[in-house]
């Protein structure tokens, strides 16, 4: 066999390698999304996905890669958006609004995010990596937010009421009493004033 030949084959099981692989992860995606990690299986993704389970299993070893690799094509999909302060208005403006963008998000995902709050306690492969990329950027822009209200010398529960704010279930909550995103953004804007200026 010519070496340009043994090339061409290797680049096109690459290539199999690399469309099985995006079939298997959009398969897992979908099942996600219609019934949550604990109850996706194996055999189902394989179903899903027009491969054998071994194929999974040889495809994704370790359980988080396959998780990994989900969230990467969902997000590719449902981008977040930016939630940082900005500069421009006064912070508790800015908190606002960057809760109701938070919050229609969590609107247009709500099916996923939803699925994966209720299980990720019961998959650890998904619990130990919403720990490390949902929870890191939560508690991040929490701090970012607390910090740039208290202009450097955040008090505990300030932080911690702006990041139950940014919680999913916290936005469920709410818009299962039929509120708006911003009227709940807006909502716990004032609790958080409340706290940090309690009346005299």
């Amino acid at each position: 066999m010519s070496t340009q030949k043994r090339k061409y084959e290797m680049k096109a099981r690459a290539e199999r390698q690399r469309q099985t692989r995006e079939r298997i992860v959009a398969a897992t995606v979908a099942l996600h999304e219609e019934v949550g990690p604990a109850r996706t299986t194996v055999a189902d993704i394989a179903r899903r996905a027009g491969v054998q389970r071994l194929t999974v299993y040889k495809a994704f070893p370790d359980p988080r890669d396959l998780f990994a690799a989900c969230q990467a094509h969902f997000l590719a999909s449902n981008p977040q958006p930016d939630l940082a302060p900005s500069s421009g208005e006064d912070h508790m403006t800015r908190l606002e609004t960057a809760v109701t963008k938070l919050y229609a998000w969590y609107r247009t995902t709500e099916a996923m995010e939803r699925n994966v709050h209720r299980d990720r306690h019961l998959v650890p492969a998904l619990d130990a990596l919403m720990t490390d990329t949902d929870d890191v950027r939560l508690d991040a822009l929490a701090d970012a937010h607390a910090t740039a209200f208290a202009r450097g010398k955040p008090s505990t529960p300030i932080r911690a009421l702006i990041r139950l704010t940014l919680e999913f279930r916290t936005w469920e909550l709410f818009a299962h009493e039929g509120m708006s995103d911003r009227s709940i953004a807006h909502l716990l804007r004032r609790a958080i004033e409340c706290v940090a200026h309690p009346a005299a």
